[in-house]
């Protein structure tokens, strides 16, 4: 993709993949440009979130970013926690995260998912007031909602290999199977 098309996609919002009643809801930072781009969520070829969603066991195979609706069969959905397209996740605005975290509280409140799977700690914190969480699960619910704080999939999170992300996937992964 030609650097215009994927400055074109700036601010662009992409749908939610989602239903009713889903085990795990991933909710990413917000789509990047690529992503914008081309209407699927973690589309950038090095991000890690296929990958790890199908070495973590959440998926028979690696889907790619073109069959994200094959989710909601697996009782998966994605969405973001701000919804605005941007570069980097750093240009997003502290009130856009807190705003985010509103509305996905909102969304959460409508579509009663398990669990609710923040991929991104820095992104968590923000979103919902709690400078203190770790990746894991979290100590608050929204409604009968568990919330698990992810690391971020993105290829710049160089903290976490596939490998120890697909780890706590797994995590997840045994806990919303045992709901």
């Amino acid at each position: 993709m030609r650097p215009e098309e994927l400055e074109a996609a700036r601010d662009r919002v992409i749908p939610d993949v989602v239903a009713g009643g889903l085990r795990v809801l991933f909710c990413g930072i917000n789509p990047g440009l690529m992503s914008a781009a081309t209407g699927h969520h973690f589309a950038r070829p090095g991000n890690r979130f296929w990958p790890v969603l199908h070495l973590s066991g959440f998926t028979p195979r690696q889907l790619s970013p073109t069959e994200q609706d094959e989710l909601l069969n697996y009782g998966l959905g994605i969405t973001n926690v701000a919804a605005r397209a941007t570069a980097r996740a750093d240009e997003l605005t502290d009130e856009e995260f807190r705003e985010g975290g509103r509305l996905l509280a909102a969304k959460v409140a409508r579509l009663r998912p398990n669990w609710l799977a923040v991929a991104g700690i820095t992104a968590y914190r923000t979103a919902f007031d709690d400078k203190k969480a770790r990746v894991g699960p979290q100590e608050r619910t929204l409604g009968d909602t568990r919330i698990w704080a992810l690391p971020n999939p993105s290829g710049l999170n160089a903290h976490w290999t596939a490998r120890t992300m697909a780890e706590e996937f797994a995590r997840l992964r045994a806990a919303a199977m045992a709901a």
